[in-house]
């Protein structure tokens, strides 16, 4: 089957297409005919070897962790779906690929795209997780930064969805995107902690960081303490006193399975930014390296 590989870190140059042996599912696994692949920053980190000690990764690698797509074949003791079903979820084995194989997945809703099937496993998860971890109640003020992101775009929903306003960080081009999802935008960099100060003058709750772009400074000062921190995406979190929130090793496939119900009924906005041809993947790991992506970046298979 046709593969995204890379047989040694570096940048997005190491990225190639070739030829790989077809997975073959094991006890509870599904192979997936891949139609769609979620494009993750920590897709590119991995990539790069600046997590090998976190992620060990064997060389050479498929890179991707969610898809969507078509149940090709059933592994042992499988009965939730059949060969032919349309689903969603997060890959065992690398996702930029013809196939893969999964054992957290949830059937797609007819209403709902690949491509956006492909935006919600990664975005949903993490989004869920970090906003347990910071516990935000009705009428707090939770402070977002990236979050025009994927994660962000789902986190800020769920935010104002629990009755919490949200004060979200992105560039120029994406303040009215912001506006869209319930947020209060503001743009980063120089002069953060006035600007925010000025849009909350209670101060904030909370602080969520999705953008690793050395936010982490401000978000002490703004916080008085680096009590109700998190971060997903700056690895010097220990060093300001900081959660860093990593991946978890289970994952709730019920969940997303409501998450893309409500994705499918629209009442769930999951914005896909870009869309590439798998010949084109180093090009979308290069564009989500950058970290000023609006929503999702698909790798699209077939």
């Amino acid at each position: 089957m046709r593969a995204i590989v890379f047989n040694q870190f570096g940048g997005p140059e190491v990225l190639h297409e070739t030829s790989v042996d077809l997975p073959v599912p094991g006890p509870g696994q599904v192979r997936v005919r891949v139609a769609a692949a979620g494009v993750n920053a920590l897709d590119g980190k991995i990539r790069s070897g600046v997590l090998e000690q976190v992620f060990p990764t064997a060389l050479p690698a498929v890179p991707g962790r969610e898809l969507s797509g078509t149940v090709d074949a059933l592994g042992e003791g499988v009965t939730t779906v059949a060969v032919g079903d349309e689903v969603l979820g997060w890959a065992d084995t690398g996702s930029y690929a013809e196939f893969a194989l999964s054992s957290q997945f949830a059937v797609k809703p007819s209403g709902l795209s690949f491509e956006q099937a492909a935006a919600l496993p990664v975005a949903v998860e993490a989004a869920e997780r970090v906003l347990r971890l910071l516990d935000v109640k009705k009428d707090e003020t939770l402070l977002v930064h990236g979050a025009a992101g994927a994660v962000g775009t789902i986190a800020v929903q769920f935010t104002v969805s629990r009755g919490a306003r949200v004060i979200g960080t992105a560039g120029a081009d994406n303040q009215a995107y912001l506006t869209s999802l319930g947020a209060t935008p503001t743009v980063y960099g120089e002069g953060l902690v006035d600007r925010v100060r000025a849009l909350a003058p209670d101060g904030v709750d909370a602080v969520l960081d999705l953008a690793g772009q050395g936010a982490l400074p401000d978000s002490v000062e703004l916080r008085g303490s680096a009590d109700r921190i998190v971060t997903t995406a700056d690895f010097r979190a220990q060093q300001f006193g900081v959660v860093f929130a990593a991946p978890p090793e289970e994952r709730s496939a019920e969940r997303l399975a409501e998450a893309a119900r409500h994705a499918a009924e629209g009442t769930l906005t999951t914005t896909v930014g870009r869309v590439y041809p798998l010949a084109s993947a180093p090009q979308a790991q290069r564009d989500s390296d950058s970290g000023h992506a609006r929503g999702k970046l698909v790798v699209t298979v077939g």
